[in-house]
């Protein structure tokens, strides 16, 4: 009665309490929703919002309205979008041009959106109302919001009211109910008529029916009550009650006991052939009638009992601890040592783990030949002594067909050998091995095979020596049980071993195998995979014509074999792009361009994940003027190095990720002295979970600020100061220090665009090569020039320019103001033109055209002895 009570009271305050949060909870989402709503309709509809929007720049125009709107109508933000959810305002501006995080489907359909959402400000419930031009055609949206949390109600004022009032009736008739179920315990003794009723009619019943022996005697000595179990396990007489303890023939030790009304716990007294556990208590204790009464168990079993539970109980207990230890990585071999030292020397005195060496690849081992068991490892050993006669860890061996190993691993079932000394097949193995194993005592073995999903992968040998008990059949169930659990955590890490190194070897036959030949740049490398698995990183160092040469660095957000396809997929893209000798803004859009046809035939397909986040980096060096043309989509800036040592990360336009689209890549020159280092890098290599960016970025800079290093020290330099000991993300690192041509490597003139001058040309270029020794070129490069010269002169006009550079090859190039391409084909026998540039061709190992903001230029390399 007091309980429920109690508990109608609670119940009542509760249910108070939660109708209260729970209005005052709708208040305030109601309170949100009318005033973001009223916020977005207000701006959405304002004047000149759909011309603003449609402008050049809407970000300009409309971050310090929407601001002021959104202060004026005290909502915690309000962004303009376009129809792809690209924000043009917003109270933080690092977050305009991005993705809006909501829905916006119904907008664009004219329709108003209310979501809540956790967005950039927090946990926010957010409207989202379209904005529509003079026709009603949907052309933005405009979101307002506040965070749930700053909209208050005054039902909040009068909960604690309401909690203390409801406090106080629990408190009240908590106390009420107490003393009248005080009062009531002391009239009834805590029973009423029923229940007292049914005690005196079940004593007797509930007496003689226990297990246990019950003795009851008085304070002079005398039996008073003995129940049926006590007179069976004392063998007392049918007239025993009434008599004095010490006239019933019972064992001297136990009549003492129980005359004595001594206090006992458990006292163990041997009656007869049985050993009894009796407990004995006095009944005058708290007021009682003088006396005791004691309690008897037989215990005769129970200590064999007690030996085989505490067995039991053992095993449980190394079960328990096999399936925590067992699996704690995904290495094969650290699986296998974690068996041996959880079995050993708990279950037994050594453990051997077996496994077959193609378990160790990551690959499923194939089957012995009949009855032979394959080649095995021995990968892990455990025992109590270390001068044993085992095979050692790292052992190759293969157990002979009459060996319980071989039959084990073979049939697939364990196999218990008792008596090594008596067991003849096993002594086929090796003869002198097994003698000095006898020898050394060792005397029992349970070998088990380690299977999971049908896949034989070795066996465990579990050995006992001298000291030990012998295994018995029950041995032989915990055996299997704990080979099975490692069998599982085995093959689970043979599984991940095969998959990470087809995913490794995936990214590595993606990855560049060497740096290619050029004069440059001096460049070194650094590749390091993410240990929890392989990524979409990427680098690359593409030759361009002229001795200029792109410098790549990329990234692709995630992990596993979609990231290293993903990342193949962009590095084979950019390689094809780079041969049309694009500007990097240029092929940054192509870029992304592909990247958006990519995700679109993912979508199509419901295949595969889009590509999310993709990064890139894409930088141009020409040596005979040491300018670097740079874009970058998303990925972050470079650090230059100039050759004092002073380091800066140059201000780059930040273009946005791969995928996006909408918005134009833009290019940045740089002039970068002799000497001086570039340094690409991936975020791996400044983020980390327990470092800020920032912070890596200023270690960094700290690391490179040290002058005098090679590209190869400043890569080492820089690992050493930023790996992190978990590596979680992919690290791709490449530093290029810059060279130049020297001025005697460079030959240029300008020529007007008059035929005659095709003949001096010659001349200064046959005296050219003669001043670099280059007199076996002459003939070739004499007839290669005049064809582009010719061709200059003919299909453009204005000046024409000539340059030869002397570096690896001989480079001849001709610019002009066309941006006319000349196309190679063949020439029929009756024409009269288009066999100059098959010729050229035919003579030069490689010729091209390239674009220039002037023009375009017709370059052609020749190979030097």
């Amino acid at each position: 009665m007091f309980i429920l009570q109690v508990l109608i009271v609670l119940v009542l305050v509760v249910a108070a309490g939660t109708a209260l949060v729970l209005q005052a909870r709708s208040d305030r989402f109601q309170a949100a929703r009318d005033r973001s709503l009223a916020a977005a309709e207000a701006f959405s509809h304002s004047p000149g919002l759909v011309d603003a929007m449609r402008g050049p720049d809407p970000a300009k125009v409309l971050q310090p309205a929407a601001e002021a709107t959104r202060k004026q109508g005290g909502v915690d933000f309000l962004v303009v979008m376009n129809r792809d959810g690209i924000r043009y305002s917003h109270p933080d501006p690092t977050e305009i041009g991005k993705k809006f995080v909501g829905t916006i489907e119904p907008s664009l359909s004219g329709h108003v959106t209310v979501e809540e959402v956790s967005g950039p400000l927090g946990e926010e419930l957010q409207v989202v109302v379209p904005v529509t031009d003079a026709n009603g055609k949907v052309v933005g949206m405009v979101s307002s919001g506040l965070k749930i949390s700053s909209v208050s109600s005054a039902v909040d004022q009068q909960l604690p009211v309401v909690v203390g009032a409801g406090a106080a009736a629990l408190a009240l008739a908590t106390a009420g109910t107490a003393l009248v179920t005080r009062r009531l315990k002391r009239q009834t003794h805590g029973l009423g008529p029923v229940e007292m009723t049914q005690m005196y009619e079940h004593h007797d019943a509930v007496l003689h029916a226990v297990r246990e022996g019950v003795v009851i005697v008085g304070g002079d000595g005398r039996l008073l009550l003995a129940n049926d179990e006590a007179r069976r396990l004392l063998d007392l007489p049918p007239d025993g009650e009434g008599r004095l303890v010490a006239e019933l023939g019972l064992d001297p030790r136990m009549a003492e006991l129980l005359a004595s009304r001594r206090v006992a716990t458990d006292e163990v007294i041997p009656v007869g052939e049985r050993l009894l556990a009796v407990n004995n208590r006095p009944t005058d204790r708290r007021g009682g009638p003088p006396g005791s009464v004691a309690t008897l168990r037989d215990s005769t079993e129970l200590r064999a009992l007690a030996g085989r539970a505490e067995v039991a109980r053992g095993r449980l207990r190394l079960l328990y601890d096999a399936s925590v230890a067992i699996g704690t990585t995904l290495d094969v071999q650290r699986t296998a040592e974690e068996l041996a030292e959880v079995a050993s020397p708990r279950f037994a005195d050594y453990v051997s783990i077996d496994l077959a060496e193609p378990v160790l690849r990551g690959e499923e081992p194939r089957g012995g030949v009949g009855s032979e068991a394959p080649e095995l490892r021995r990968v892990a050993l455990s025992g109590i002594r270390d001068d044993h006669p085992l095979y050692r860890a790292g052992e190759v061996h293969r157990f002979a067909a009459p060996t319980p190993q071989a039959q084990g691993f073979v049939s697939g079932q364990a196999v218990r050998v008792p008596d090594l000394q008596a067991s003849s097949g096993w002594r086929t193995q090796d003869t002198e091995r097994t003698q000095a194993i006898i020898d050394f005592g060792f005397h029992s073995l349970i070998t088990v095979p380690l299977k999971a999903r049908g896949v034989l992968m070795g066996i465990v040998n579990f050995w006992r020596s001298e000291g030990s008990n012998t295994f018995e059949e029950d041995d032989l169930s915990l055996a299997e049980e704990l080979a099975a659990r490692a069998a599982v955590s085995i093959d689970n890490a043979r599984r991940f071993t095969r998959e990470h190194a087809m995913a490794v070897t995936l990214q590595h036959s993606l990855l560049p195998r060497g740096l290619p030949e050029q004069d440059a740049l001096d460049i070194a490398y650094r590749y390091l995979p993410a240990q929890a698995g392989v990524g979409g990183d990427w680098f690359d160092v593409i030759p361009l014509p002229g001795a200029r040469v792109a410098l790549v660095v990329g990234d692709v957000v995630g992990h596993g074999l979609h990231a290293a396809a993903t990342m193949g997929r962009l590095r084979t893209a950019v390689q094809n792009f780079s041969t049309l000798d694009l500007p990097p803004d240029e092929l940054l859009g192509h870029l992304d361009e592909l990247v958006g046809r990519i995700d679109q035939e993912a979508d199509a397909a419901n295949e595969e994940a889009t590509i999310a986040g993709a990064t890139c980096l894409y930088a141009i060096y020409d040596p005979s003027s040491g300018i670097c043309s740079l874009a970058r989509a998303g990925h972050p800036l470079p650090a230059l190095v100039h050759p004092d040592g002073t380091v800066e990360f140059p201000e780059l336009p930040a273009g946005p990720p791969l995928g996006l689209g909408g918005l134009p890549f833009e290019a940045a020159e740089l002039r970068l002295p002799e000497g001086s280092s570039l340094v690409l890098f991936t975020d791996g290599l400044i983020e980390d979970r327990r470092r800020d960016i920032d912070v890596g970025l200023q270690i960094l800079r700290d690391t490179l600020s040290q002058a005098g290093r090679s590209p190869h020290e400043t890569c080492e330099a820089v690992l050493q100061a930023l790996l992190p000991a978990r590596q979680s993300d992919d690290i791709a690192l490449l530093v290029a220090r810059t060279r130049m041509l020297a001025d005697e490597q460079i030959a240029e003139w300008e020529l007007p665009s008059d035929p005659s001058v095709v003949a001096g040309a010659r001349a200064d270029i046959t005296e050219q090569l003669a001043r670099w020794g280059l007199e076996e070129a002459v003939f070739t490069t004499e007839l290669v020039l005049s064809e582009l010269i010719t061709n200059a002169i003919r299909h453009a006009s204005g000046p024409i320019r000539v340059r030869l550079l002397r570096d690896r090859s001989l480079i001849c190039e001709v610019s002009d103001t066309s941006s006319t391409s000349p196309h190679l084909r063949y020439a029929a026998d009756e024409d009269e033109g288009g066999r100059g540039l098959f010729l050229v061709a035919q003579l030069a190992e490689r010729w091209g055209t390239r674009y220039t903001p002037e023009g375009k230029v017709i370059w052609a390399e020749q190979p030097l002895a």
